[in-house]
Formats: structure tokens, C-alpha cells, sequence
């Protein structure tokens, strides 16, 4: 039973919430397989932040389509100047005073005529512009006409959305993966449950039948214990084999992201004929699986990239406009009616920008050469997968094969085993065996049951993961 133990810590951790839990389940779940995977789905921590990707990923393409339309911006603002900034101009009041003295020779106080000084001499005039308090408002407006980048990344909106659908879609195949292999682990463990209780019922009628003999005398006490003990074994490992079916009914639970305290029933059994179904097609195809469809549509993000960066070449060209009103007070007087002679002025304008690109220092150059890398690294990605694939469908479909045959040689081996146990059985209640060929043809059932539910798992993983190969899970 080495296939059906649990990791140490996965066995700790369900034992420590067997013993400290003490609530009543509140639901009761019997599921099948699929309903499962449903559960699965629907439920699980990893599946819902896929999807919650998908969401980010389209609000993310909102945000860069709104690159697309027009920006239109409001702005209002108000200043005060608690000292208006001086200018130094050249004065060029003065000279023009002289002249006009001179000119009508005008004499100064003492009679003499106005001369004009030397050009140096005039000076300079301090003058302050503006007022005390200005206020503004108005509304810019931009449209890009054209930009080769910013239309590329409109085009790419779709693989965008789609490679991250196909992520979801490769998280959903690994819980389900990991979902059925841990359910039909389970179902085997409670097939291997229902042989316990059969050898222990027929044990338990053999130690009935053994105090009998000894009773009459016809048996030793030694074989009385060697039956007790070989029962106490059994009941043993059926104790065993529940507290690992335990932790892995938690186990799932946690995969399933279902409340440990809730029940999980299993609904659905499992024959060797279910195990022998849907194999007669071994066909596949390459885009049936979800790890390659993601490459796939990586691959056409890559294209993307190396166009987008190639368009960047190109000129962007851009339309904008803006219409402001503005005023100049030496008091906050802004609103209400207007003083006299301090109206609000109006402004706009509309401009058309055409940025070239002429030199960039070769960064677009190395841009679309790490985009053409990156490029050829998704296809020797893709490549290297198809061989995967082919290696993963060839392991499998060896390994379905052998796990079939030899659960169909152990199964044989049980059907013998028991038939030569009942034989025993039967010679001995009729004096004609002894005990020890009992306890060796109940050890030799045992390993064949063993050996028989161990490949029965086999071959249910197997299954699963020649379905997984050939993308068809």
C-alpha cells in the first residue's frame, strides 16, 4: 500500500484537524468526477485570479484604446502676487523729452539752452507689469491622427484577451489533472476498504471456528493467537488505510477550496472496463493542447511587438486646440458682475503637431531586434513542445498499455489467490489442512490484492495522463 500513502505533512496536517475539530459538517457534497471538477473549477483560488486576469487584461486594453480618442482636460486656476516682479527697461522717455526741448530751444534757469546729455546718461525706468491678482479658466483638447505604435496595440487587443484565456484554460487542465487523480486515488482506496472488511469477516470466522477445534481438543492455543493475531493485523491496516483516505478526502477538499467541515461523498466507482473505454482513438493534435495554444498566441504578440516597434519609425501626427478666459485685478474681485474696463479676455487656439523622428541613438533599432529574439525563442519554444508532445504521447500510451495488462495479471492473480484460499479453508474445516497453509494462502491474497489496487491506480493515472497528452483531458 506504498502507492496510497500521503505526503508526512499532508498526513500531519488532516490528522491535527481530525482532533481539534469538533463541528458537525454543515453539507453534505456527493459528487462524481466530473461534478468534482466542476467544484473544482468554479471554486478555486487559482482558477478565480485567472479569470480575475482576464478582467484586468481587458480593463488594461480600455486603458490603452482611450490613448485612441480625444483628451479633453478642464483647467481653472487664480494667482496673487504679493510683489509684482520689476523690469529694468532702457529709458526711452527721456530722450525724446530733450529732444522736443531742444528742438523748441528752451532755456533752463539760468538762461542757458536745454542740451540733451550723452545717450549713457539716461538711465534706466523700473517698470512693474501685471496686477496684484489673475484668474484663468479654460479647456485643452488633443487628438492623435496618427501614430503607428498606438494602432498596432489597438490591433493586438484580441491576442491579448485571447492569451490570457488560454493561461485560464491551462490552470482549469492542471486542477482537473490533479482533482481526478486524487478522487480516483480515493475510490481505490475504498475499493481496498470493502476487501478489508471481507478478509477480516473471513478471519473473524476462522478464529470462531479455530476456538471450536480447540475447544474439542483437536487444536492448539498457539492457534487461536496465531489467528488473533493475524486479525489484529488486518483491523490494523483497515485503520491504516482510513486515516489515509482521510487526509486525502481533506486534501481534495482543499483542492476543490471546499470547507473542511462539509462532507465529500464519492459517487462514482471504478471498473477495470471504465479504465478500457474511449482507447481506440490514439490520434492527436498539436493545437489540442492548452500549453501549446498559449505559445501559439504568444507568438503572435511577439509579431506584434516587432511591427508596433517598426511603425515607430514613421512621423505621429496630433491635432490639439484649447479655448481659455482670463483677467488681470488688483483685487479678488472675480466673480460677479465685472468691474469697468476689467472684462474677462478670451483666448483659443488650433495646432497640428508633426513629430519626426530623425535620431533616436539606434533604440529602435535595438528594440525590434530584442522583439525578433524574443520572437525566435517563442518558436524554438513551440518546436521544443510539438517533440514534448510527441515524447508525452509515446510515454503514455507505453505506460496505459503495460498498466493495463498487468492490472488484468493481477486481477487474475487475486481471483486465484482467493479461489486457493477457499480451498484451504475448506480442506481445513475438513481436518484434512493445517492452519499454516491458511495464514499462507491469506498473505499470498493480501499481496495480490495489493499488487491489484496498486496497478488499478496505475492505470487510472495513466489514463489521465495519456487523455492530458493528446489534449484530449
Amino acid at each position: 500500500m506504498e502507492r496510497f500513502k500521503m505526503n508526512k505533512i499532508t498526513l500531519v496536517a488532516a490528522a491535527l484537524f481530525l482532533v481539534s475539530s469538533g463541528t458537525i459538517a454543515q453539507q453534505v457534497n456527493s459528487l462524481s468526477a466530473k461534478q468534482a471538477v466542476d467544484y473544482a473549477l468554479k471554486n478555486s483560488v487559482d482558477v478565480k485570479n485567472s479569470l480575475l486576469d482576464i478582467q484586468i487584461q481587458q480593463q488594461t486594453n480600455r486603458e490603452f484604446t482611450a490613448t485612441a480618442y480625444p483628451q479633453i482636460n478642464g483647467k481653472i486656476g487664480a494667482n496673487y502676487f504679493p510683489n509684482i516682479g520689476v523690469t529694468a527697461l532702457p529709458n526711452f522717455i527721456s530722450p525724446a523729452t530733450y529732444g522736443v526741448l531742444v528742438q523748441e530751444g528752451v532755456k533752463d534757469g539760468n538762461g542757458n539752452p536745454i542740451v540733451a546729455p550723452p545717450s549713457s546718461d539716461y538711465g534706466f525706468i523700473n517698470a512693474q507689469f501685471g496686477t496684484k491678482y489673475s484668474a484663468q479658466y479654460g479647456v485643452d483638447i488633443s487628438q492623435i491622427l496618427f501614430d503607428g505604435q498606438v494602432f498596432v496595440g489597438l490591433q493586438a487587443r484580441s491576442a491579448l484577451m485571447d492569451f490570457a484565456a488560454k493561461k485560464t484554460a491551462v490552470t482549469e487542465e492542471a486542477i482537473k489533472v490533479n482533482v481526478l487523480k486524487i478522487y480516483y486515488q480515493l475510490v481505490v482506496g475504498d475499493q481496498q476498504i470493502t476487501t478489508l472488511d471481507a478478509n477480516i469477516e473471513r478471519f473473524e470466522k476462522l478464529l470462531h471456528e479455530t476456538k471450536e477445534i480447540y475447544k474439542n481438543g483437536f487444536a492448539e492455543k498457539l492457534d487461536v493467537d496465531k489467528v488473533n493475531v493475524q486479525l489484529s493485523n488486518l483491523r490494523t491496516e483497515k485503520l491504516r488505510v482510513q486515516s489515509t483516505l482521510a487526509a486525502g478526502n481533506a486534501s481534495l477538499k482543499f483542492l476543490m477550496n471546499m470547507p473542511q467541515k462539509d462532507s465529500l461523498i464519492l459517487t462514482d466507482p471504478l471498473t477495470d472496463d471504465d479504465l478500457k473505454s474511449n482507447l481506440l482513438d490514439t490520434s492527436y493534435n498539436y493545437d489540442d493542447r492548452k500549453d501549446f495554444q498559449v505559445l501559439e498566441v504568444g507568438k503572435q504578440i511577439n509579431e506584434f511587438n516587432i511591427r508596433r516597434y517598426k511603425l515607430s519609425y514613421l512621423p505621429s501626427v496630433s491635432l490639439r486646440g484649447n479655448y481659455y478666459r482670463n483677467a488681470q485685478r488688483n483685487s479678488f474681485s472675480f466673480f460677479g458682475v465685472s468691474p469697468a474696463g476689467q472684462p474677462w479676455f478670451a483666448s483659443s487656439l488650433v495646432g497640428l503637431s508633426i513629430n519626426v523622428p530623425i535620431f533616436d541613438g539606434f533604440a529602435k533599432a535595438a528594440q525590434i531586434s530584442k522583439a525578433k529574439l524574443e520572437l525566435q525563442q517563442t518558436n524554438n519554444s513551440i518546436e521544443q513542445l510539438k517533440a514534448s508532445i510527441d515524447n508525452s504521447v509515446v510515454q503514455a500510451s507505453i505506460a496505459l498499455s503495460a498498466s493495463l495488462i498487468t492490472m488484468d495479471n493481477q486481477r487474475n492473480n487475486m481471483k486465484l489467490a482467493e479461489e486457493v484460499l477457499n480451498t484451504t479453508n475448506k480442506k481445513y474445516a475438513q481436518g484434512l489442512g493445517s492452519n499454516q497453509e491458511i495464514y499462507a494462502a491469506q498473505t499470498e491474497l493480501k499481496t495480490a490484492q495489493n499488487n491489484y489496487y496498486g496497478s488499478l491506480y496505475d492505470a487510472v493515472i495513466a489514463k489521465i495522463d495519456f487523455l492530458r497528452a493528446r489534449g484530449k483531458l
